[in-house]
């Protein structure tokens, strides 16, 4: 079927100019307690996407389309911004959302339209045998939750036994990823485990930050969204609680999350799953995109974690649309063409260099049985004087010792659930 629909294509581009775009919706929300992570996630986003209109006529000679949606992080909002674009022919979605992936895999499944959740949404989805249509690479939760166990146990001469370590969660689908994964870690490593759930929206914190001044755990972990990381960070601040023994994930981990507290922040730490600093894109983006007027918001969130993370995004779906085009030898491709593409990534230090990017994320090929990438995460602290963050670590592999079985099994529990046929990934 592929090949006659490439044949299809390349019949009607032989027959006139090509007249289709490359569709992609931006389901942001820049409303709501949330707009503070999503609106610079949605700003680099869209702006990469117009550098490549504004700077080179698109993608293959493609103009690209950008619609957008506000879901206000509300997931009946997210599907309804699904069902009223995915006629327009998007070619992936990227919700920013757990729970509005989690409605979105049934449907972007039967729809056959790509799905990537970078960093966020289920865990298991990295399996390609089961999960044809979703991507979570290049990392996801159960990886960084691993990366930070083995940062603790390089910091504690590589053992943890006796240590007790506190969870403190959104009471959220996305808060809950980790704790199966932290469950295990704990037996294997010999640490307590406390978990303290935060109710939406995060910002009343009093009774878990109460308990952790009586625990007095040796570390604490985030796993935050929103309001909740500004209000843990004070909280943290207000019991004196040592800020280099706090360590959110990569959504706990923005400079709006630790800038409200002043200097008590200084010191806090999180993962990121994308460099920080200046990248020469940067200055690309500048004059092709927001000196021409078409910067996606105000221009004032260059260069922060989420900015260069949602380009970051970006662009990963544009090397796959790219690469999507190599494959088919067209350059409309369908939702089914930009699966292959994303399947067939191979995103490479040469490359990011050319993309005026360096470094931005690691090295990594996505495979059928692998949609999830090579599950690195890197430390940062935040040096509240200069109010930036300070990159302790380069990137820091998961165990796939303990995550590959988690996957297996929950990816398998899936696929008997709602009666799939594994593909094989063995050709």
């Amino acid at each position: 079927m592929k090949r006659l629909a490439t044949m299809a294509l390349a019949g009607v581009m032989a027959a006139g100019p090509a007249m289709a775009e490359l569709v992609i919706p931006d389901l942001h929300y820049r409303t709501g307690p949330y707009a503070a992570g999503g609106i610079p996630f949605s700003d680099g986003y869209q702006d990469y996407f117009n550098l490549l209109n504004a700077r080179d006529g698109g993608i293959g000679g493609e103009e690209i389309r950008i619609i957008g949606c506000e879901t206000a992080y509300n997931t009946e909002r997210g599907v309804e911004c699904y069902e009223s674009t995915k006629g327009e022919g998007s070619l992936v979605y990227q919700p920013l959302s757990t729970g509005i992936t989690y409605q979105l895999i049934p449907r972007t499944t039967a729809d056959e339209i790509p799905l990537h959740t970078m960093g966020y949404g289920r865990t298991s989805a990295s399996n390609g045998e089961v999960f044809e249509w979703v991507f979570n690479y290049p990392a996801n939760y159960w990886d960084g939750a691993s990366v930070i166990i083995n940062y603790l146990l390089d910091q504690n001469d590589g053992s943890l036994e006796g240590k007790d370590i506190a969870l403190l969660y959104h009471n959220s689908a996305y808060g809950r990823e980790p704790i199966r994964t932290l469950e295990i870690l704990s037996e294997q490593h010999g640490f307590e485990l406390s978990t303290l759930p935060v109710d939406h929206p995060g910002q009343e914190q009093g009774n878990q930050w109460l308990q952790i001044r009586r625990q007095q755990p040796d570390f604490v972990i985030m796993w935050g969204w929103g309001v909740m990381n500004q209000v843990a960070v004070q909280e943290a601040a207000n019991i004196r609680y040592p800020m280099d023994q706090f360590i959110g994930n990569w959504w706990a981990g923005a400079e709006h999350d630790a800038i409200p507290a002043g200097a008590a922040s200084d010191g806090y730490l999180s993962l990121n799953m994308n460099v920080l600093g200046d990248l020469p894109v940067f200055d690309e983006i500048r004059a092709h995109v927001h000196e021409n007027g078409m910067a996606a918001g105000e221009g004032n969130n260059v260069g922060t974690v989420l900015y260069t993370r949602g380009m970051y995004a970006a662009m990963l779906a544009a090397e796959a649309i790219r690469t999507a085009q190599e494959i088919h030898g067209v350059s409309e491709i369908t939702p089914s063409m930009m699966r292959d593409g994303m399947e067939a990534l191979e995103i490479t230090e040469e490359r990011m260099e050319e993309l005026g990017m360096p470094g931005v994320g690691p090295a990594f090929e996505v495979t059928c049985a692998n949609h999830g990438g090579p599950g690195m995460g890197r430390i940062q602290q935040w040096n509240a004087a200069d109010q930036e963050w300070v990159t302790l670590t380069d990137f820091i592999a998961p165990d796939d010792s303990v995550i590959q079985p988690l996957v297996e099994e929950d990816s398998m529990a899936f696929a008997e659930e709602n009666d799939i046929e594994l593909r094989d990934c063995s050709m």
